[in-house]
């Protein structure tokens, strides 16, 4: 969430982060404020020359060769300031294209690898449409905020500063208004836009967010939406998110234009009041007809800048409001981190010790675990079973360093996971889901995201042995079929055996199967538990199971409830406890019956 702040908080933590990108690309920021800075000097001396040249028209009466000498000159210099500004104001533009989309790749870059290393709670809680929402336009607002400071506010102050030193320098008196002119219509335009305008837009952008992530959430799951025949239901949802950030935008908008108009009345004053003065000073023989021509166009370029100056001022507003949810990411400390010297893992047996291990999950009152001690033996089945939130998701969650545990270690071969590189750690262990989740890419590039740069016959092996080969061979395209976002063009067990083939490819020792055949059909599951037996053979494994009858043949179950191993066996011996794993199995209708070793039946194949 975007922390609660004042508004110059937010604008000092908002160009303090501008700026430090800055910093990476010196050259490019001080070609473009060299060139903008004469680019629009030219500007400032324009009227000088435009003044010379109408005292040069006047004085024509007497000497006219004289006069035609200076008229030429002034023509000239115009002329040459004109060309200077044009070229240096090219240059500028090319620079700053440049400097804007190599800070903004940054940026969006930094965000994006940020977010794939929070925590697993961050991402659940998170909707990922909003979380795109807020890296996109805040990548965008930094074009915006470029084009303003480098391209308007800089120019707009070197014209304002430069004009009151020149009018100064001729007449105090007129410095001294423009100076005290200016002065108070950009503070009244800054007050006006970070006091009245911005909180009125803080809010609408989140309601912008909001409108993301509800979009997002309804596309995503279209296929519950239509199973349920809830259009009209998700229609009126974001109706109502949209009437919210309707009235929200309005208001910013309104705001807006109250603040535009009074802007205007102000530079309505600052005319009259620069008019006027110039008048006096014209009435008391104090300037000349080119003299008045000069303060005239000087206040003409004035004018411009400030009025541009209320926009520059509300698009800075608008980028630092656009830019607060993409700050808040890269401000939000990740809740699990690599240590300082973490070194790569090397998994090479696959032994398991949780070591007095203690877990809280945050905001919650009481600890999940509490010196939680267990070995998983090098290449040993193991089974996790008990009644939903006993613990055992976590367990395997712990084992990835998903989260850190609160006391206590877990040790893999002897080493302790929070020592190593969590991404060396989670490329040791393959994991088949109980949802797989498959990218919008082709099926090869699935299977292969286990390792990349893997050989097509090295792919088509994998999915021979995940029984995957048979069904995508049927496809008209093969290996290069598309699955569809989240894999939404296969069946749930054609899902399942690319997950299993992608785990095969990855041939890591430690596999963990998250229920992976509870929602299929007993052809798909027979497939599937064959392949799963396949995959386990050699290799330390994890069953998360609700359905028992996965579990039989393992070479042992840990029976889980409320954060404790209560039983543990084989599925014989826990049976004849008569305590929690028999009532699990008996209330799922499964009698004892021994079953046959796995192991064995591999062997024999």
């Amino acid at each position: 969430m975007v922390r609660k702040s004042k508004n110059g908080d937010t604008t000092r933590e908002t160009l303090a982060f501008v700026f430090q990108h800055w910093r990476g690309h010196p050259r490019y920021v001080a070609l473009i404020v060299a060139t903008i800075m004469i680019s629009t000097l030219a500007d400032v001396f324009m009227p000088l020359f435009a003044g010379r040249l109408v005292d040069a028209i006047a004085a024509a009466t007497g000497d006219r060769d004289a006069a035609l000498d200076a008229a030429l000159i002034a023509f000239a210099g115009m002329t040459g300031l004109g060309l200077a500004m044009v070229v240096f104001r090219h240059i500028a533009f090319v620079g700053i294209v440049e400097l804007s989309l190599r800070v903004m790749s940054e940026v969006a870059r930094n965000a994006f690898a940020r977010v794939q290393r929070f925590s697993a709670d961050w991402h659940a809680n998170s909707f990922a449409g909003s979380t795109v929402r807020k890296i996109t336009r805040g990548m965008w607002a930094l074009d915006l905020l470029h084009d303003t400071i480098l391209l308007a506010l800089l120019p707009s102050l070197i014209v304002l500063g430069g004009s009151m030193v020149l009018l100064g320098m001729h007449w105090p008196v007129m410095g001294t208004v423009v100076a005290i002119g200016s002065a108070a219509y950009i503070l009244m335009t800054v007050l006006l836009s970070t006091l009245y305008v911005a909180p009125a837009a803080r809010l609408a952008n989140t309601w912008d967010t909001k409108v993301g992530g509800t979009l997002a959430d309804a596309l995503s799951c279209n296929a519950v939406v239509k199973a349920f025949g809830a259009e009209e239901r998700e229609d009126l949802r974001l109706s109502y998110v949209l009437g919210k950030w309707q009235s929200r935008t309005a208001r910013i908008w309104q705001r807006a234009t109250n603040s535009g108009t009074l802007q205007l009345i102000a530079l309505v004053l600052i005319r009259a009041s620069i008019i006027g003065t110039a008048l006096w000073l014209w009435w008391n023989d104090r300037a000349t007809p080119g003299d008045l021509t000069y303060v005239l166009t000087t206040y003409f370029v004035i004018h411009g800048y400030l009025r541009d100056v209320g926009m520059h001022v509300n698009n800075l507003r608008r980028s630092v409001n656009d830019m607060e949810e993409l700050i808040a990411i890269h401000r939000e400390a990740s809740t699990v981190e690599d240590r300082i010297g973490a070194s790569p893992m090397i998994i090479q047996a696959g032994m398991i010790v949780f070591d007095r291990v203690t877990f809280h999950y945050s905001g919650h009152a009481t600890a999940l675990y509490r010196d939680l001690s267990l070995t998983i033996r090098a290449g040993e089945r193991v089974g996790l079973v008990g009644p939903s939130g006993s613990g055992k998701t976590t367990l395997v969650k712990l084992i990835q360093r998903l989260h850190d545990v609160t006391s206590g270690r877990i040790l893999i071969d002897g080493r302790n996971i929070a020592d190593a590189r969590q991404s060396s750690l989670r490329a040791q262990i393959a994991i088949v889901q109980q949802e797989p989740i498959l990218f919008h890419r082709t099926l090869a590039e699935n299977i292969a995201y286990a390792r990349p740069g893997a050989s097509t016959a090295d792919i088509e092996r994998a999915a021979k042995l995940a029984h995957a080969h048979e069904f995508i061979t049927r496809l008209p395209k093969g290996y290069a079929t598309l699955v569809g976002e989240r894999g939404v063009k296969l069946s749930g067990g054609e899902r399942q055996r690319v997950a299993i083939a992608r785990a095969f490819l990855a041939d890591a020792p430690i596999l963990i199967l998250d229920e992976a055949t509870a929602a299929l059909d007993s052809e798909s599951e027979t497939l599937i538990q064959e392949a799963m037996e396949r995959l386990m053979n050699g290799r330390t494994s994890i069953v998360i199971a609700h359905r028992l009858s996965t579990v039989r043949a393992l070479d042992r179950i840990l029976v889980f409830d409320a954060g404790r191993i209560v039983e543990q066996g084989n599925h014989a011996s826990l049976y004849r406890l008569d305590g929690l794993y028999r009532r699990l199995c008996d209330h799922q209708g499964l009698e004892f019956k021994r079953q046959p070793n796995a192991r064995s039946k591999l062997s024999k194949a």
